[in-house]
């Protein structure tokens, strides 16, 4: 269960995925900017996975990771693409675990395979993140870099030094989410901390606001800081999962 598989993209790139085998919905764990399948939310559910009999997927981004891929390429689109070729290799119904950007990307992906989504779960998730709020924290120098010549070498404390590309903004306005009614009729659970510091707490009222169509539960964590790691969030994670997974339907 622990071997590294590889699913082939069109354009000959890969995805590094590992699974569990178990039963039910199968939770698909999406990571964030920057992160990987090995960071400890993606092993807590991993272990929950193999404890409770769940059926689990994780895996890393284009350009994440021990996936391949060309940072400088990457976009949300593609991510988003990604994951729904994921979806579509599994079978039955799917759980889809977002956090921070992969919250973003799972929304997109649930959009794309409604009728495969039993349940969301959303953790701190950074939708339209780009234009809301990575580029309006960014230094004025930095920006006018990026509009000059393209892109901007940043160095970021926890990740590292990337390079950001007038690419991927722009790319990214075509998959924002908060200027309209997002569709979404499976139960979404949102985890998400209010001493965020990256992903403001108000930024899920709005999400809240634009879904419609199936239940949304916001759970305001007091303490809970961008990546609710402690042993407490990782249980609250762990239930949100269990809670969606015991609620999911049959689909086909």
């Amino acid at each position: 269960m622990d071997d590294l598989e590889r699913l082939a993209r069109p354009d000959g790139e890969t995805l590094a995925l590992k699974r569990v085998t178990g039963t039910g919905p199968t939770v698909i764990w999406i990571g964030g900017f920057r992160s990987d399948m090995e960071g400890t939310k993606a092993l807590a559910l991993d272990a929950a996975a193999r404890e409770r009999g769940w059926n689990y997927v994780r895996y890393d981004h284009f350009a994440h990771g021990v996936s391949s891929g060309d940072w400088r390429k990457a976009t949300i689109g593609r991510w988003r693409e990604d994951a729904v070729a994921l979806i579509d290799n599994l079978e039955g119904p799917v759980i889809p675990v977002g956090s921070s950007m992969g919250g973003w990307v799972a929304l997109l992906a649930a959009l794309a395979r409604s009728e495969r989504v039993a349940g969301l779960v959303l953790v701190n998730p950074a939708q339209d993140f780009t234009e809301r709020l990575m580029w309006p924290g960014l230094a004025d120098h930095i920006r006018q870099a990026i509009i000059r010549d393209g892109e901007a070498l940043i160095t970021e404390e926890g990740l590292g030094e990337y390079v950001l590309t007038r690419h991927m903004f722009e790319e990214a306005r075509s998959w924002l989410l908060l200027d309209g009614v997002i569709d979404i009729t499976a139960p979404v659970h949102v985890l998400q901390g209010r001493k965020d510091d990256v992903v403001p707490w108000r930024h899920q009222i709005e999400l809240t606001e634009r879904l419609q169509g199936g239940d949304i539960t916001l759970d305001l964590i007091a303490e809970g800081d961008h990546r609710l790691s402690s042993p407490a969030d990782l249980d609250r994670l762990v239930e949100a999962v269990e809670r969606n997974r015991s609620q999911a339907p049959t689909l086909s």
